[in-house]
């Protein structure tokens, strides 16, 4: 097998486990190639000596499986790179909770014994479109997790005009707005109150962030709908975030959220389920009284 490999490159910590890695996969015999920016990061910083790999830039190549090593940022800027190559990827959490890194270092021993022997799952997590309309420009996004709009200054917040294929759903007012994919449902949508959502139940959440009206609510609906967006601000601009990617959009622009044409793939363990995950991250039964 051909595995292409993406670290964290800001904290050594969480890509120390790299060496390991590397060894673990030649001794079955697979070929590696290595995001080249990752590579100098551990050849750098880390001094690892790192011999029979090959080095790749940008989304130039190709693979069997893709493996992230670090958080669900890392995966998220894997997935973003991987984009519509169909390509699967595991995650290796050397983070915190690992929503979609959920592979400890500790389990990747018998994860490689498992994926050697075709022993695993693949799951299908669909990604939202976001298109930027701005006079006579245009430009697309994707996002796997969640795309948000937030005010950018810190006194007064902003007003999205929202509709939902091409019908009034509400104006919210309230410092942003959160339209996550159910992947993303355990993202940023769920530390504002958002709902948690099934990776395969084919829906979109809409989250507000602190609205102004109490009696605003998320709301899902179904991912073959259409959200349009547009958006007043005293200082007539504000965020858009793209899983965490953020940039400044203005007043004029106005914003289509659909489902893209593609999904990402995501590696699992054939004995590991959404729920064992929630269970495990959440801390869902644990009494902490003691």
């Amino acid at each position: 097998m051909k595995f292409a490999l993406f670290g964290n490159t800001f904290q050594p910590k969480k890509s120390s486990h790299a060496r390991n890695l590397i060894d673990l996969l030649q001794s079955h015999g697979a070929e590696i190639i290595i995001d080249r920016e990752f590579y100098n990061f551990l050849v750098s910083d880390l001094k690892l000596e790192i011999e029979g790999v090959t080095l790749f830039d940008n989304g130039y190549f190709t693979a069997d499986m893709i493996i992230s090593i670090g958080g669900d940022g890392t995966f998220l800027k894997a997935a973003s790179r991987v984009g519509d190559k169909n390509i699967p990827i595991l995650g290796i959490n050397t983070g915190r909770l690992g929503f979609l890194a959920d592979i400890s270092p500790n389990e990747m021993q018998e994860t490689f014994e498992e994926i050697f022997d075709n022993q695993y799952t693949v799951e299908e997590r669909s990604v939202l479109s976001l298109s930027i309309k701005d006079k006579k420009e245009e430009r697309k996004l994707y996002a796997l997790n969640e795309i948000a709009i937030l005010k950018r200054d810190s006194s007064s917040m902003i007003s999205i005009h929202t509709s939902i294929n091409e019908q009034l759903l509400t104006t919210y007012q309230a410092d942003g707005l959160i339209i996550a994919t159910p992947t993303g449902s355990t993202a940023y949508s769920l530390s504002v109150g958002g709902p948690i959502v099934v990776p395969q139940s084919k829906t979109i959440s809409l989250t507000p962030v602190a609205p102004h009206s109490l009696n605003i609510r998320p709301l899902v609906i179904c991912d073959d709908m259409r959200i349009d967006l547009e958006v007043e601000s005293r200082s007539h601009n504000y965020l858009v975030s793209v899983d965490g990617r953020s940039e400044s959009c203005k007043e004029s622009a106005q914003l289509h959220i659909s489902k893209a044409d593609y999904t990402i793939k995501v590696v699992k363990r054939s004995n590991h389920s959404f729920f064992d995950t929630i269970r495990a991250k959440l801390m869902w039964g644990a009494d902490t009284r003691c």
